[in-house]
This record gives structure tokens, C-alpha cells and sequence, in this order.
């Protein structure tokens, strides 16, 4: 069962970075690496900076 979940994560991560959103987890991780003293963002403001970055935000957005 352990191996399954394994999988599926992995498989669920390598989705996210196919189309875009990296892994919140790494993020986390990376912070607390490179950052330590740096309040990192919670899940849903993360999202939200991503998906801004991708896709442009706030007026200055790219279209489809």
C-alpha cells in the first residue's frame, strides 16, 4: 500500500509541473533551506502567486 501511495503522488506532482503549478511541499522545503528567516506563504496564497505568474495578472494578463 505504501508503494501505491508513493506512486500516486509522485505521478500527481509530476502533473502539477507539467502544466505549471510547482509542488508546495518543495516550495515549503526550499524556504525553510534558502530562507529560514522568511515567513513562507500558505497553500492558497501560493497558488494564487503561481497562477498570476503563469498566466499574467491584475490587469496586465496575458489572454488564453
Amino acid at each position: 500500500m505504501h508503494g501505491l501511495r508513493a506512486l500516486l503522488t509522485l505521478i500527481g506532482r509530476t502533473g502539477r509541473l507539467m502544466v505549471g503549478l510547482p509542488d508546495y511541499d518543495d516550495y515549503l522545503a526550499h524556504m525553510a533551506a534558502r530562507h529560514p528567516n522568511e515567513p513562507a506563504m500558505d497553500r492558497i496564497a501560493f497558488f494564487r502567486e503561481r497562477q498570476e505568474a503563469r498566466y499574467g495578472g491584475k490587469g496586465g494578463g496575458r489572454c488564453c
